[in-house]
């Protein structure tokens, strides 16, 4: 019987009752209920928040049997249910403040029908609060509350100021219940692909335990090689027999393509789950993470901030303040390409606290690079694989005139609004190309004679 793999499907009771594909991540699920009350989570979009928000609402709502088989079903031995509050604010779109008040006032709504309301709570934060006190009471258990994506409206206003301003008002009274209403609550967790952690959202609580880059919790979201080879080992089979190659190459060509995600040092590489499980469903590895969604805005944080995009391949550094916050981004858009994903880490000074960014795997890489062309140069309506097809052609075949006449023609229709500081914007768009033909290339190459702008190796020619 064929495989089914749950591509987009975030339900946890959908995917056990459904047999679809699932690795086990329950055991760690226990340990974080266990140990602890309230915590922040980060990671990248399509990486299995969702689902583990799902999970943990069944673990709290009592639903023992779709536990069955897992860690879960032999660790817990009391199912005490509780009343649970799951608030999702992914699938939405925040272009104004009336937008994110109808999306709260819906789920508080919903749940006033359930545990009552009282006319005199007027504002979005007084009802919440009332919600989580008469929930406790009338259940006789604490209140069990799950915020799933709580940053999207922040992130969608980024290139906006005043309705971020307005955004992190509403947010921050009403996220505060985590702190002021304790004593009714049993759990909480915020997950987030950022943390806005000094910009007052998260001023006051002060309770909230952070375990984004926490060695505990690194494999709670993404799959480990141990997980892949346990899990996936007839998937890689198929994989291997459909690409004719071995089952050695066909992990190396997975791991190559979708692994080596760190989010915290030291520790095992994750792969990217979404893009894994798109490749054993279709039999065909392709960028099926980055095609989900559009890094627009960090190109153009790029742009503003007239970053020098070689930088980006293991040589950007950051210390850990700057990786877990979003204090200065007109300054400093690293940190947004590390929590986002299109970056991770690559190395770690202890005693300098520092780390070392760079790419996570080749599908990051060669579709970010691919997304920047575009941004940098103008290419004549054309694809940006069809240049670069050309371009690796004609270095092949020794045809210099025709890649430097094709070369000067990207320079040449360039429009000057793109164009801000001439040198750094051609090392960028050469840097982009010679990227993206697969050459080894190094920008600022320093000699005992010298510095040279640009080295680019291929197998035959320097």
């Amino acid at each position: 019987m064929d495989r089914i793999y749950p591509i987009g499907i975030q339900n946890f009771g959908e995917i056990r009752k459904g047999g679809y594909v699932y690795v086990d991540k329950t055991a760690l699920l226990y340990k974080l209920v266990k140990t602890g009350k309230y915590y922040f989570f980060g990671r990248p979009r399509r990486f299995g928040k969702s689902l583990m928000i799902s999970t943990l609402e069944a673990y709290f709502e009592g639903q023992k049997e779709l536990f069955k088989g897992l860690a879960m079903e032999k660790l817990e031995k009391d199912w005490t249910v509780s009343p649970v509050l799951h608030l999702d604010l992914n699938n939405q779109e925040y272009n104004s403040r009336e937008n994110l008040e109808i999306i709260l006032n819906n789920y508080l709504t919903r749940w006033e029908r359930i545990y009552g309301n009282d006319p005199s709570e007027k504002s979005l934060s007084l009802r919440f609060a009332g919600i989580i006190r008469r929930a406790s009471e009338k259940t006789g258990q604490n209140v069990a509350i799950l915020i799933d994506e709580y940053d999207k409206p922040l992130i969608q206003s980024l290139n906006n100021e005043d309705l971020q301003a307005e955004y992190r008002s509403i947010l921050k009274a009403f996220y505060g219940n985590l702190k002021s209403c304790d004593k009714y609550i049993r759990f909480a967790i915020l997950t987030g692909v950022t943390r806005f952690s000094r910009i007052s959202i998260f001023s006051d609580l002060n309770n909230l335990n952070d375990i984004t880059m926490d060695p505990e919790y690194a494999t709670l979201c993404g799959i480990s090689e141990t997980e892949l080879t346990t899990n996936f080992a007839s998937d890689i089979n198929r994989l291997a027999v459909k690409q004719k190659i071995s089952y050695c190459q066909a992990c190396e060509l997975l791991k190559k393509k979708y692994d080596g995600y760190h989010f915290v040092q030291d520790t095992e590489g994750l792969y990217n789950p979404f893009s894994l499980l798109n490749t054993f469903f279709r039999m065909m590895p392709e960028n099926y993470w980055f095609s989900t969604g559009t890094p627009s805005f960090l190109v153009k944080l790029l742009q503003k901030n007239n970053y020098l995009l070689s930088e980006l391949t293991d040589k950007t550094e950051a210390t850990a303040d700057e990786l877990t916050g979003l204090e200065n981004l007109d300054n400093n858009p690293i940190p947004l390409f590390f929590q986002s994903g299109y970056l991770t880490i690559k190395g770690y000074d202890p005693e300098f606290k520092n780390y070392l960014l760079g790419f996570p795997n080749e599908e990051v890489e060669q579709s970010f690079m691919s997304y920047l062309m575009p941004a940098y140069m103008n290419l004549n309506g054309r694809n940006p694989s069809f240049h670069i097809l050309n371009f690796i052609k004609e270095i092949r075949s020794g045809k210099i005139d025709a890649f430097m006449k094709r070369l000067q023609g990207f320079f040449a229709d360039t429009p000057y609004e793109l164009i801000r500081n001439n040198e750094l914007h051609y090392q960028n768009v050469l840097f982009i190309i010679f990227k993206l033909m697969g050459f080894y290339t190094e920008v600022e190459y320093h000699t005992s004679q010298g510095r040279i702008d640009m080295v680019v190796k291929t197998p035959n020619y320097i």
